[in-house]
């Protein structure tokens, strides 16, 4: 009664019904993996820097490191070099730094964990925030009081779309993106005001379509 390649169809129609939820399931399993959304995750780094040091005793800008920021889509891990400039005159023999001055000499890269891991099928533009005057703070947090860097927001699309969607609490300044000490005026009112007029002065429109983050 019905061709032979209908079998085939069939086939296939069975296994879509089986496989596609299967790996729907699966993507949205590992979307809210605690290793995906683990707030708190605070990995043992090779050598044991401290931003509660760097940031908040000595007032080191996060740009000095991270230099990159504000024009490319990712944060730089600095070079060793950036790490001597300081480091050949201050504590230059202290075992702390044993990994910073192998690396130095033999010309390889410190093999850093990296802490904030966005999934690959997320796309996200470091210098688009920071330009549009959202602040370090906003998804790091207060790394200046961390001695390790640890996660403090889950990164999950939820939380990035609820951002999207009400943006104007998240801004400030472009002056005081780095600055981990900025706070909002306490009046409500004067607070809403200075979101809606940094988001008309940044020109701040972000996207909630599929194929902003998903490229």
């Amino acid at each position: 009664m019905f061709p032979k390649w209908s079998n085939r169809a069939t086939v296939g129609v069975v296994l879509g019904i089986v496989f596609v939820p299967a790996y729907v399931g699966l993507l949205l399993a590992y979307g809210a993996h605690p290793t995906t959304l683990y707030v708190g995750y605070a990995p043992e780094q090779p050598v044991p820097y401290s931003h509660a040091q760097h940031v908040g005793k000595l007032g080191l800008d996060c740009r000095y490191c991270h230099f990159t920021v504000e024009k490319s889509a990712v944060a730089a891990i600095p070079p060793t070099e950036v790490c001597m400039n300081c480091h050949t005159a201050i504590l230059p023999n202290t075992a702390k730094l044993g990994e910073v001055r192998r690396s130095h000499v033999e010309g390889t890269p410190i093999r850093w964990v990296k802490v904030h891991d966005l999934p690959d099928y997320a796309y996200f533009h470091h210098a688009a925030h920071v330009n549009a005057g959202v602040g370090c703070s906003e998804c790091h947090g207060p790394v200046q009081q961390m001695a390790v860097v640890q996660t403090v927001q889950p990164l999950s699309m939820a939380w990035c779309l609820d951002c999207h969607r009400n943006p104007e609490s998240r801004l400030r300044p472009r002056d005081q993106v780095t600055n981990m000490e900025w706070r909002p005026p306490e009046d409500s009112a004067a607070r809403a005001a200075l979101g809606r007029s940094l988001r008309d002065k940044y020109h701040v429109n972000p996207n909630t379509d599929c194929a902003t983050c998903h490229r």
